[in-house]
């Protein structure tokens, strides 16, 4: 192939010079049907095909190339076939006797036409995009995955990022409820994907049943919601590609923290940092264009949203109650009633009608039991017997009093005495646990051994009155008398001694 400079300089001496072809075919030693191309090409216009190139050893195979291609899309994209796959089969399966350049060729081709294209799209200040992503972090010394929701404003690049223990719907409201916080704002719009925990059912023609705790969301906060449709990731791909940048940014190397707190505290801070940077093209910040987003986006509604998963349940014969596959503890008196289960993202609140009867902290394990000792005690005092046995008691720790004043207890009092140490516990019901270890301590070195001189030494702290418990004006408590053992006092066994002998 002729360089672009023969090209130039043979057009020169024929169309600017006066020179003849025949004389450039000479001068140039090049044939006249050449010097006719250069003259009509400024560039060699290389070789243009009038028709596809016949491929007579592939011809009989592209059917069954076009059917394993089709098969591929119902597939895993990581398990589709390669070229070179393809190749392979067609030759062991299928008696192929072509090169394997002439397969790759075609299946290129094949790949290339099929390929999805996308309208560039613009996008006005005021909406969001929302996703969760999931990622590997060490919480607490302990290595487990993470799932991170994630808020992007398209206007400006904007973004909001905090992680939680589990996708759940008390994780989805939360999530909604502090971004809402960190920008100030409601947008007026949110696209999401078709998640269970927003849709509930989607009809047909694309209409969807929303779900109760999404519709409630929307009501407090007054946004349009918009969905993408199933299975186009690419149809929200801003907060796709928050997703992936937050987890190459903002979770790598693999994020280590104390609890769940420390490391939302330390991405909303990368959050922050990040509108200082700029985006794509823009020559403005991103915390510059977020002007603009925020101009367009609602003021925050008056009065706080429950962000929890709300259930109906009913309390078992051993006072639990079942919230995502683990049990949680109410007082006995409530024993085989319905109660209301208020999921939080770190905590469990069980009512009865309008009252708050149980909270406990939040368990992310499997068949967890979540006690709360006190919730036992009313019943343990009636059954004092399974005292000992008590599965919500296992574990209590306890300060040393305790034990001291229950030992003491039942050597004055075996029958007894393990019903006022329980009834001694149950002062924690009412009062602080270090207040009431303080009354035991006191209660034994006045040697006044019973549930009625600690309660009596709780509530002279409580009222910050003297402690002081003069037993004279107590005589329903008893005193412990220590005497001085006596010779004789061992001469009144020595008869019974000799009538056993």
């Amino acid at each position: 192939m002729f360089q672009v400079e023969t090209y130039a300089a043979v057009r020169r001496f024929v169309l600017m010079d006066g020179g003849t072809r025949r004389e450039a075919s000479r001068v140039f030693g090049i044939s006249r049907e050449t010097v006719d191309k250069m003259c009509a090409h400024s560039i060699p216009p290389g070789y243009v095909r009038t028709k596809a190139p016949a491929q007579p050893r592939l011809g009989p195979f592209i059917g069954i190339i076009e059917t394993i291609l089709d098969a591929d899309k119902s597939v895993h994209k990581k398990q589709r076939h390669t070229a070179k796959r393809i190749f392979e089969r067609l030759r062991d399966e299928h008696g192929f006797g072509g090169g394997y350049t002439t397969v790759k060729t075609y299946v290129a081709g094949t790949k290339a036409s099929t390929q999805e294209m996308f309208v560039p799209l613009s996008h006005p200040p005021g909406h969001a995009q929302a996703d969760f992503g999931e990622a590997m972090a060490l919480i607490g010394g302990i290595e487990r995955k993470i799932h991170f929701f994630c808020m992007s404003l398209p206007h400006s690049d904007a973004c909001f990022v905090k992680c939680y223990p589990s996708e759940t719907t008390e994780a989805f409201l939360d999530g909604h409820v502090s971004a809402f916080a960190f920008f100030g704002a409601v947008p007026i719009s949110i696209l999401y994907d078709n998640t269970k925990i927003a849709v509930a059912k989607i009809l047909g023609g694309g209409a969807r049943v929303r779900t109760r705790a999404f519709t409630m969301l929307q009501s407090h906060f007054l946004f349009e919601d918009r969905f993408g449709r199933p299975g186009k990731g690419n149809d929200k791909g801003k907060v796709e590609a928050l997703v992936k940048y937050a987890r190459a940014n903002f979770l790598t190397p693999v994020p280590s923290a104390p609890d769940f707190a420390t490391l939302n505290a330390k991405l909303e801070a990368h959050c922050r940092a990040r509108q200082l940077e700029t985006s794509g093209r823009n020559s403005a910040t991103i915390g510059e264009k977020l002007k603009a987003d925020l101009a367009a986006f609602r003021e925050l509604p008056i009065g706080a949203f429950e962000a929890c998963d709300t259930r109906i349940a009913r309390v078992s014969s051993i006072s639990l109650v079942r919230y995502r596959g683990n049990d949680y503890s109410v007082p006995t008196a409530f024993g085989h009633r319905g109660v209301v289960v208020k999921g939080f993202v770190n905590a469990v609140v069980i009512c009865h009608g309008t009252d708050i009867i149980a909270c406990h902290t939040r368990s992310y394990e499997d068949t967890d039991l979540v006690f709360d000792p006190l919730h036992y005690l009313a019943l343990l005092e009636t059954k004092p017997g399974a005292l000992d046995q008590a599965a919500p008691l296992q574990g209590w720790a306890l300060p040393a009093p305790f034990a001291e004043l229950r030992r003491l207890l039942e050597a004055r009092m075996p029958k007894g005495g393990k019903r006022e140490y329980i009834q001694t516990l149950r002062l924690l019901e009412n009062f602080a646990l270090d207040v009431v270890a303080q009354a035991i301590e006191q209660a034994i070195a006045l040697r006044a051994i019973s549930y009625d001189a600690v309660k009596l030494l709780v509530l002279a702290k409580i009222e910050r009155r003297p402690a002081a418990l003069n037993l004279a004006h107590y005589p329903h408590i008893p005193a412990m008398a220590v005497k001085m053992t006596k010779a004789a006092d061992y001469a009144v066994l020595a008869p019974q001694v000799r009538r056993a002998a």
